[in-house]
């Protein structure tokens, strides 16, 4: 791999926290809790399962009874969120992955435990999203283990309109990444934590391999 912890320290830097993006309706504790119940009212019957494919495989935060390879057909993997916050600023936005229409995913499929599905719902709300405007990009998809298909909760998954980067290429994105910092660390960094953890798991995404290359060039190049 190219991109290495060194070449990740070189984009760290102390940036302040800039608070809640302005125009975004947020949620209150209660309104997290409604949105729990009305989001496992869509379900079908059976375990509660969760698609993983970036973050969530390298800092999980739940508990989980088994974990198992699978793969979401109809999705890619992509960088196509802006961030103002978290892993950019305003000043130097950066790029966070999200589930884009076309192509298959590998990733991880996670079972949670049986019981308080309501509480682990609205646990795993309150970290993935903020607004009322980012609910759109919560699905309850059908992916493929090697013990048949299952029904899994995934986040930002065919977002539209406010944050959405829309599709960029490979070395413009390379370019954000290796640029951009916010209060909790670089682009480049969750770059390598997604990229490292896959590796480790056996996934290789091809335009996430070819992507910490170019990361990695930027860096070297002496990024401004």
């Amino acid at each position: 791999m190219a991109l290495t912890a060194e070449l990740v320290a070189r984009c760290e830097r102390p940036e302040p926290d800039p608070g809640p993006e302005a125009g975004f309706t947020h949620f209150s504790e209660a309104e997290y809790d409604v949105l729990a119940a009305e989001l496992l009212a869509r379900r079908s019957p059976g375990p509660f399962w969760l698609f993983a494919y970036g973050s969530l495989i390298w800092k999980p935060d739940f508990v989980a009874l088994e974990h198992r390879r699978a793969t979401a057909h109809g999705w890619h993997r992509a960088f196509t969120l802006e961030l103002t916050r978290w892993r950019g600023s305003p000043s130097q936005p950066g790029l966070m992955l999200a589930l884009e229409r076309g192509g298959r995913c590998n990733g991880i499929v996670y079972r949670l435990p049986d019981m308080d599905h309501l509480a682990q719902m609205g646990r795993l709300l309150r970290r993935e999203i903020g607004a009322r405007e980012d609910v759109q990009g919560i699905r309850w998809i059908n992916v493929e283990t090697e013990y048949g298909r299952v029904q899994a909760l995934t986040f930002w998954a065919g977002v539209k309109g406010p944050g959405h980067a829309g599709k960029r290429g490979l070395r413009e994105v390379a370019g954000t990444l290796a640029r951009a910092c916010g209060h909790i660390g670089s682009g480049a960094d969750y770059l390598l934590r997604t990229v490292s953890k896959l590796d480790e798991l056996g996934i290789r995404d091809r335009n996430l391999w070819r992507l910490q290359q170019l990361v990695a060039d930027e860096i070297q190049r002496g990024v401004p």
